[in-house]
C-alpha cells in the first residue's frame, strides 16, 4: 500500500533522526538503520514496514557520504569489498529462502550470542597491523562472511556493518578504520538494489527518506573524520559497546515476544 499521507511526518524530526544516524554510520561503518528504523517508528510514527523501506532509501546518501570520506583518507580495501559484496548478494537470496523454514526466535538467540561473543573478543583485541595477502582460503572466508551478512539481513533485518566490521577486525586482522570503510562501501549497492525493489512495491516515503538521508550525509562526514583519528583499541571498544547495545535490543524483542522478521532489504 502507498505511504500514508494523512499524518505527514514532521521533517524536523526526520532531520534529527538523520543527523544521529549519519554520525553512527560514519563513525562505525554501518548503514544507520539501527537508529533510523526505530526513530521513524517510535518518534515519526511511521508504519514499521514503511519505516524499513524508507530507512533503506535514506541509507544511500549516508553510506555514500561515508564512503567518500573513507576513500579520501585511503581507508577502503577494494579487494575485500568485492569479495564481501559477492557473498552478501548470494546470502540475501539465501536468507529470504530460509525465512519460511527456520524458527526466527532460535535464530535471534544465536545472533545475540554471536554478537556478544564478538563484543568480548573486540574488548580483548589490541592494535591491529592490517590483513595479510589475500589467499584463496581468505577469499573464500570473506565471501562466507558476506553470505552470513546477507543471510542474517534476510532473516532478521540486521546485518551490514554490525557483522562485517568485527569479522574483518577479529578474523582477518584488518585495521578498524579500513574495516569500517570497506563495510560501508558494501552497503551502498545493497541499499540501491533494495530501494529500487521497495519503490516498486510503494514501500518507501521518498520525501522523508530524502530529508533523513541528506541530513545524515552531512553528519556522516564528521563521523568518518573522527573514525580516521581513533586508535584501533579505542575504536574496538566503541564498536564492542555498540554490539552490546544491539544484542540488548534484540533480547528486548524476545522478552516482549515481538521478534520481527524483516525483509532482506533492511541494512543496519
Amino acid at each position: 500500500m502507498p505511504p500514508d499521507s494523512s499524518h505527514p511526518t514532521d521533517l524536523r524530526v526526520a532531520a534529527a533522526i538523520g543527523l544521529a544516524a549519519g554520525v553512527l554510520g560514519g563513525l562505525f561503518g554501518v548503514g544507520g538503520g539501527l537508529i533510523i528504523v526505530p526513530g521513524l517508528v517510535l518518534v515519526a510514527k511511521l508504519d514499521r514496514r514503511l519505516a524499513s523501506g524508507t530507512s533503506l532509501a535514506a541509507t544511500m546518501p549516508i553510506a555514500l557520504a561515508s564512503v567518500i570520506t573513507y576513500a579520501v583518507n585511503g581507508n577502503i580495501d577494494a579487494a575485500v569489498v568485492a569479495l564481501l559484496t559477492v557473498g552478501a548478494v548470494g546470502g540475501a537470496v539465501l536468507g529470504t529462502k530460509l525465512l519460511m523454514v527456520l524458527p526466527v526466535r532460535t535464530l535471534t538467540i544465536v545472533f545475540i550470542v554471536t554478537v556478544l561473543a564478538t563484543a568480548v573478543r573486540l574488548f580483548q583485541t589490541t592494535e591491529t597491523t592490517g590483513r595479510s595477502e589475500i589467499t584463496l582460503a581468505m577469499a573464500g572466508a570473506l565471501i562466507l562472511v558476506g553470505v552470513l551478512t546477507g543471510t542474517l539481513s534476510g532473516l532478521l533485518g540486521i546485518g551490514g556493518g554490525i557483522v562485517m566490521v568485527p569479522a574483518m577486525i577479529v578474523l582477518f586482522g584488518m585495521e578498524p578504520v579500513i574495516a569500517k570503510g570497506s563495510s560501508v562501501t558494501v552497503i551502498v549497492p545493497t541499499s540501491v538494489t533494495g530501494t529500487v525493489r521497495n519503490r516498486y512495491r510503494a514501500n518507501v516515503d521518498l520525501r522523508v527518506a530524502a530529508v533523513v538521508g541528506l541530513s545524515g550525509a552531512a553528519s556522516a562526514v564528521a563521523g568518518g573524520i573522527v573514525a580516521d583519528g581513533l586508535s584501533s583499541s579505542i575504536s574496538n571498544v566503541m564498536f564492542a559497546v555498540l554490539l552490546v547495545l544491539v544484542a540488548a535490543s534484540q533480547f528486548a524483542t524476545l522478552r516482549t515476544g515481538r521478534v520481527r522478521v524483516a525483509s532482506s532489504e533492511t541494512t543496519a
